[in-house]
């Protein structure tokens, strides 16, 4: 199972759902919603304005009880590591617990038109690629592959909100379930 935790989300709340069905999808889990039983405003670090990713990590870490083996926490706060200006997610790698923002993933961020679909298919992509790296995925150089590095939203617009044939075989494997036939976890374009 897997423990959904939004906080901070605001009007994007809309978009939790969805994002659950995604990742039942893909990942063959079950997902449950649930509140925060932590105070992300711990995470807070004033001289940036922005929210630590890693803090909210360990905080996440406390939501994962049985029967939940991972944690995604969903906001809309901006986050950043000590060493990048910003991040759009992060994961413990083959861990349990990860973490994504709306924030940087919305349109109006960069002074075009809000589009509820774009952000909705931006934040599919990138919790299903930080959810792959708690299954042990590292970034993939495929061009079209969910779990390909993106370091502007740019680059998230030209991926696919699955994996390549290789990142599913591992995955696959990581949550001990048989290879399947077919080289992606969904068969549809976009999210």
């Amino acid at each position: 199972m897997l423990a959904l935790v939004p906080f901070f989300v605001g009007e994007h709340s809309d978009l939790l759902p969805g994002l659950a069905a995604r990742l039942a999808e893909t990942f063959g889990v079950t997902v449950d919603e649930r509140p925060p039983r932590f105070d992300p405003e711990l995470a807070f670090d004033v001289s940036r304005g922005q929210y630590n990713s890693r803090i909210l990590l360990g905080q996440l870490l406390h939501e994962r009880r049985p029967p939940f083996g991972r944690v995604l926490g969903v906001t809309g706060v901006d986050l950043f590591i000590h060493v990048l200006t910003f991040v759009f997610g992060e994961a413990q790698l083959d861990g349990a617990a990860a973490v994504v923002s709306t924030h940087r993933l919305a349109s109006e961020r960069y002074g075009l038109p809000p589009s509820s679909g774009l952000l909705r298919q931006r934040l599919n992509r990138e919790a299903v690629h930080e959810v792959g790296h708690t299954y042990g995925l590292v970034h993939c150089h495929a061009a079209r592959c969910v779990m390909r590095s993106s370091t502007y939203v740019e680059e998230i617009d030209l991926k696919e909100a699955r994996f390549c044939a290789r990142c599913l075989t591992e995955v696959r494997r990581a949550a001990g379930r048989p290879r399947e036939p077919t080289a992606r976890a969904d068969d549809r374009r976009g999210a």
